[in-house]
């Protein structure tokens, strides 16, 4: 019987980004500029790296439009995806724009996005939410692919620290003590088989930046995602918040984020984290404060005990909201791809050893 060779990643790095809302729509933006091939730009700044982009979105969402569109059309929720479309869109003019705008007035229509009504319908022509995805990536010539977590209509449901059950993720947004478990609703939902090949082929897969419970942690509770991730041979890397989020983790230091991750998807999840070492400014903290929010103390050396490696970079984008900046952590997103590369290549070479290959 023949030995059975083992090939060597090779081609564009790839990068499976898991997650939802403004934080993931962020980084794809700003990961959009690698998925062209290596070129030099007029100001001398080299893209070493050209990348292919997976993106895991969540799809619990029941508020706003979303949640609308959710109870009367029994879709999943558009409006994260939306979001990941526009911001991998080649054409950041007119299209992208059309998608995002929102009607301010009309009887049924007044808050609803256009391209919320266009997944919404794509999806009754077609019966299916990731088709209607698929064929909006084509109309809007995206860099790279998108999937909903599951094709399944799912919500989410969480154990609050005072025994309180909470349905739904808007009301999980704003409960007033800790929480202690999600879950989805119906609980053996699969993924799409698309998502378990991009996880296994990955250089790099990233969680966050984003809200933990509503936004990264129900893509690692859909059946077989956790055990797809912790069998890839990929570098696994969480973007650390930058701020405590009202609701879902007030007084959360890194290592606790990194804890409720763990908790939920069972260990050997994480290989790294990267935190943000740029100070914040006072004026704007004190905005966040009056609201009893404060900065994530990265407790790196709790971190480190946990077995985990950091990556410490300036994230912080210059605004009146304390937000990762894209350029930043997308510039952060291909040194880990570049470094889960390496890494994959010297496993291969090992196998081939062990082969005798």
């Amino acid at each position: 019987m023949s030995k059975q060779k083992t090939r060597a990643p090779r081609g564009p790095l790839r990068i499976v980004a898991i997650g939802g809302g403004t934080g993931l729509s962020a980084l794809l933006h700003g990961l959009k500029k690698y998925t062209h091939p290596p070129r030099l730009l007029e100001n001398g700044v080299e893209f070493p790296s050209c990348v292919d982009i997976t993106a895991v979105v969540t799809v619990t969402d029941d508020g706003g439009s979303s949640g609308r569109l959710r109870r009367e059309f029994d879709v999943l929720p558009p409006g994260d995806i939306r979001n990941c479309l526009v911001a991998l869109s080649e054409d950041e003019a007119l299209l992208s724009r059309l998608f995002q705008y929102r009607f301010a007035a009309g009887r049924g229509l007044k808050g609803h996005s256009f391209g919320n009504l266009f997944l919404t319908a794509l999806t009754g022509v077609t019966g299916d939410f990731a088709q209607a995805v698929k064929l909006s990536s084509e109309v809007l010539s995206i860099a790279g692919r998108i999937f909903p977590s599951t094709a399944a209509n799912v919500s989410l449901e969480a154990t609050l620290e005072d025994g309180r059950v909470v349905a739904g993720e808007t009301l999980i947004s704003r409960s007033s003590a800790r929480i202690e478990q999600v879950r989805l609703k119906p609980g053996r939902i699969k993924p799409l088989r698309e998502t378990l090949e991009a996880i296994a082929e990955a250089d790099l897969i990233t969680f966050g930046p984003g809200s933990l419970y509503t936004s990264v942690v129900p893509n690692l509770l859909v059946e077989g995602v956790a055990d797809a991730i912790r069998t890839s041979r990929a570098l696994k890397a969480y973007f650390v918040n930058l701020m405590w989020q009202p609701g879902e983790t007030i007084g959360y230091t890194a290592s606790e984020h990194v804890e409720a991750i763990s908790r939920h998807a069972g260990g050997g999840i994480l290989d790294c984290v990267v935190v943000n070492t740029r100070a914040m400014r006072k004026k704007v903290l004190g905005n966040y404060a009056r609201n009893e929010v404060h900065p994530v103390v990265n407790d790196l050396s709790r971190l480190a005990r946990m077995g985990l490696s950091i990556l410490a970079r300036d994230l912080l984008e210059e605004t009146d909201k304390i937000r990762h900046d894209p350029e930043l952590t997308a510039a952060a997103t291909i040194t880990l791809a570049e470094e889960g590369r390496r890494k994959r290549l010297a496993e291969a070479v090992k196998r081939r050893r062990a082969h005798g290959t």
